[in-house]
């Protein structure tokens, strides 16, 4: 079986928090979920960072989120009649008599009947009276991070995660449905307006990471799938095309400002792997076929600023969208992806380090015998018992041959025994011819 040889292999419980969680873990977080690890950071008496939410501006003043938790009671009403504006639309006032709007439930409005806005809708609404208090929080925020737009990395990462986690306990009374896309549409508003400032900052390493890791896959480009045990076939034009949208996808991710926005890129590449490999194969891709297929698509890809793309994602998109699902899913298992590249050496191959150097150094393939074996289909099992074949009858040719050279030689020692002996009898008794007279 070829599987016995495979070079990649992931556990699925590698890929969760190591605090046991059950989220996703991360490399940049040393394996923990981004709750687990901020937490932890937090508990570290040595690192004590000021983690209230970021200032929101009421009269002036700026507010914590202490003082929003106070007023909860007073907001309630206000909060429930905007989210039910934003998700529902405008409803018909309620007639006199009947119950006030701030004591309906949020959950009595059927959650079939309430559709999420898109984003665009969403950019709408903040110029509604209706929310005010949102749009107020979401402008003093930015001015607030574009002023102290020369932070370390980190310490804006750390203020962006508690501003989503202070709207977050904003919207805690809906349902997940209705308050995760408005949260995504939250971090799109905020994330385009401050990508110039935080995306790949002079205060980190990313720039540099960026130019060692796309010359690390620059290098790999001899790496073929069947190498890495990418379970397709060759040559099929349909698995083809799946392949190269998912390298479209993962490269368009450069081009993209949000986390949100970077994240589907990754999706949509993720999507067209698996379909490549169901269309090659009959049995369904588990995960080391994926992760090979993905591994495969980036060295293909070699995406511009892939380092820098994956950390934007890591520090500024939402926990949730990494913690849990197929986005979260599909972005472990590229960050499994790059580590492996970063590491690759002959073992991961199934080469020799000889042979791995030789990869390195360029050498043709012809000079280097690959000891990779190949799943072999029906046709090509045939061609190599056929081959055999062949080469039996070829040794049993030059066998026929040779006897018939020995058989020759021998008849043509006997000969000329024979011829001796005749001319040494001849010489001994020579025989004389009587002729008779009739």
């Amino acid at each position: 079986m070829w599987e016995a040889h495979r070079g990649i292999h992931v556990d699925q419980s590698e890929l969760l928090c190591k605090e046991g969680c059950g989220y996703y873990g991360n490399p940049a977080w040393q394996g923990y979920c981004s709750k687990c690890w901020r937490k932890r950071n937090r508990s570290q008496p040595d690192q004590k960072r000021d983690t209230g939410p970021c200032p929101s501006v009421e009269g002036g003043k700026p507010l914590t989120f202490s003082k929003f938790e106070e007023k909860k009671s007073s907001e309630m009403s206000r909060r429930v009649n905007t989210m039910k504006r934003l998700f529902g639309g405008s409803r018909t006032p309620p007639k006199r008599g009947s119950e006030p709007a701030d004591t309906q439930s949020v959950t009595s409005s059927a959650p079939q009947k309430s559709q999420p806005v898109d984003f665009t809708e969403f950019l709408k609404s903040l110029r509604k009276p209706s929310t005010q208090v949102l749009h107020r929080r979401c402008t003093a925020f930015l001015s607030s991070l574009e002023s102290q737009r020369y932070l370390p990395v980190q310490k804006q990462s750390d203020l962006v995660q508690d501003f989503y986690q202070s709207i977050a306990g904003h919207f805690h009374s809906f349902p997940e449905e209705q308050s995760a896309p408005m949260m995504e549409h939250i971090e799109k508003l905020i994330m385009t307006r401050l990508y110039k400032w935080v995306f790949c900052p002079d205060s980190s390493d990313d720039e540099h990471r960026d130019l060692t890791l796309q010359r690390r896959i620059r290098a790999l480009h001899w790496v073929t799938p069947q190498m890495l045990r990418v379970p397709v076939g060759e040559g099929r034009s349909e698995v083809n095309d799946h392949f190269l949208s998912a390298i479209t996808a993962i490269i368009g991710m450069d081009a993209k400002r949000a986390p949100q926005d970077k994240l589907s890129c990754v999706f949509k590449c993720s999507q067209s792997i698996f379909t490549a490999l169901a269309s090659s194969n009959p049995e369904p891709a588990n995960a080391d076929d994926f992760l090979s297929g993905l591994i495969h698509v980036v060295l293909k890809a070699n995406p511009p600023r892939l380092h820098s793309n994956m950390q934007y994602i890591i520090r500024f998109g939402l926990p949730h969208s990494l913690m849990a699902g197929e986005s979260g899913y599909y972005f472990t298992n590229l960050c499994c992806a790059v580590t492996f590249i970063e590491k690759l050496n002959g073992p991961s191959l199934n080469l020799t380090p000889e042979q791995f150097e030789g990869y390195m150094q360029g050498r043709k393939p012809e000079e280097r015998e690959s000891p990779v074996s190949e799943p072999e289909s029906e046709g090509l099992r045939l061609a190599k018992k056929n081959r055999e074949l062949l080469g039996e009858i070829e040794k049993r040719q030059e066998r026929v041959a040779l006897g018939v050279r020995e058989m020759e030689e021998e008849l043509g020692k006997w000969v000329q025994s024979v011829h001796a002996q005749v001319q040494e009898i001849k010489a001994k008794a020579p025989l004389d011819v009587i002729s008779t007279k009739s």
